[in-house]
């Protein structure tokens, strides 16, 4: 999710201490060097922590490298020795097997010493966060959920903001780590708290971003400048994020993706997939909702349709282009 688009984190905790060079304790098997988990482990690195990184992708690991990381040559050996088992995986599959093994393979809590903190960044459903976690804590670990909210450019610069599902005491453990790659941390409950915060605040993006879009199409067709609509609705009540900050028209907010030709920023295809989570939670708890099943839809059609790859703003063009001329 982009930076700042964060309302569920309403108390912050400065990160003080990311940039920082002294020697930290923790050694950390840092796994999944993607997009976000790539510069998340260099900001480890440079605060000072003992970081062994791995991806099954080699231009991760390769990228990595090359900003400093140090990798090893699999999850086992990334694990040995670990004090903080850290995954940001693409999905709740791969967290959940990657845990038990798969494939006749034994799995990271066998590999890992008894007591290591097994700690997901991972984007996945409730309900796997809370199995996660209860696996973990079944073979003498400790678990915490602590999935992202702030896109690459916060994973890079160190903002991103953290919803935390953990007991007090793990979530005080991990806390100085979190801080070095964020700059907000909150703890929002226990085990699946976290992925229910980031499920609910994505919801609240996707139909905000959509109804910002469609608000702009309406002022085009009715002779509005995009500026003129711009400085009526973000000092009024229509205000939000995806107004103010991701703005899906060029122009009034200078940093927006639109601005970029749509070049993400937070990818159609990952607001795709984490308005299924949240629509696999309504379902889950029969909450009589109705605009982010719509909005799931309206993304999933999105991403199919060649949007995968734009930012989620670039819903615009979509609904521009399906208007009547």
């Amino acid at each position: 999710m982009p930076d700042d688009a964060t309302p569920e984190a309403a108390e912050a905790g400065e990160n003080s201490t990311a940039g920082t060079a002294e020697a930290r304790k923790e050694r950390i098997a840092f796994l999944g060097l993607g997009h976000m988990g790539g510069p998340m482990s260099v900001n480890l690195v440079k605060a000072g922590y003992t970081v062994a990184g791995f991806d099954v992708v080699p231009a991760a690991l390769a990228a990595a490298r090359e900003h400093g990381v140090p990798t090893v040559g699999s999850a086992a050996e990334a694990v040995s020795g670990a004090d903080v088992v850290l995954t940001m995986f693409p999905s709740g599959r791969h967290v959940l097997d990657a845990y038990q093994g798969a494939e006749g393979q034994p799995g990271l809590l066998a590999a890992a010493a008894p007591g290591t903190m097994f700690l997901d960044c991972s984007t996945i459903n409730v309900d796997e966060a809370r199995e996660a976690a209860r696996l973990a804590i079944e073979a003498g670990h400790r678990a915490v959920d602590a999935p992202v909210s702030g896109g690459v450019v916060g994973a890079e610069a160190g903002t991103l903001t953290f919803m935390v599902g953990a007991l007090p005491e793990d979530f005080e453990a991990v806390r100085p780590m979190l801080e070095v790659m964020g700059k907000r941390v909150v703890l929002c409950g226990d085990h699946g708290a976290g992925q229910a915060a980031k499920v609910c605040n994505n919801l609240i993006l996707g139909v905000s971003m959509i109804a910002v879009s469609e608000a702009f199409v309406l002022g085009e067709k009715l002779g509005l400048t995009h500026q003129a609509l711009f400085d009526v609705a973000s000092a009024a009540s229509g205000q939000c994020w995806a107004l103010t900050t991701n703005c899906p028209v060029p122009g009034p907010v200078p940093t927006s993706p639109a601005n970029r030709d749509y070049q993400p920023g937070f990818a159609g295809a990952l607001m795709a997939k984490d308005l299924k989570l949240a629509l696999n939670a309504v379902q889950s708890t029969g909450v009589a909702a109705r605009m982010g099943p719509l909005a799931s839809e309206i993304y999933d059609a999105f991403a199919a349709e060649g949007g995968a790859g734009r930012d989620f703003s670039g819903i615009i063009t979509d609904i521009r282009d399906k208007s009547a001329k």
